[in-house]
């Protein structure tokens, strides 16, 4: 059974410093770390998270392997995603993804970063069948169109 998602004050701490890593544009080789800015759903504040963006299928995705937290709320509210690190910025419009498409993204993404795969029921060497299963508990957004 997937492990539910608690923020703890181990993972607060790792949020920290990788979003302070990410400020300053310092990127770990591979790295796909970004911080996503979203406008807050109720509030309209700016709400930034550190988030992962994976490539498949020539096209680029985010990904909430911890389920409905709160930027996916806000992305569903207000479809633009701001992702920035450094001096690098990129404004989005996202579209959620289906569940049949969103299988072979989370497949991937779990098998870019195995540190999630605790959280899917679905294992790394499964097929996208079964990750398109857990699809309405990790929502799958795509970069649509870049807004510069």
């Amino acid at each position: 059974m997937a492990r539910k998602y608690r923020l703890g004050v181990m993972r607060k701490a790792a949020n920290v410093l990788v979003t302070a890593s990410l400020k300053r544009g310092i990127l770990i080789a591979g790295s796909t770390g970004w911080l996503l800015t979203t406008r807050g759903r109720r509030s309209g504040a700016d709400r930034t998270t550190p988030v992962n963006v994976v490539e498949v299928g020539g096209d680029r995705w985010l990904v909430s392997p911890y389920g409905q937290v709160g930027w996916v709320y806000n992305l569903r509210a207000d479809a633009t995603a701001r992702l920035w690190r450094g001096r690098t910025r990129e404004t989005w419009e996202v579209e959620e993804a289906d569940a049949a498409t969103a299988g072979p993204v989370l497949r991937a993404y779990v098998r870019k970063l195995p540190v999630t795969a605790p959280f899917f029921d679905a294992k790394p060497g499964d097929p996208a069948g079964t990750f398109a299963a857990e699809a309405d508990r990790h929502p799958v957004f795509r970069l649509a169109r870049s807004r510069a």
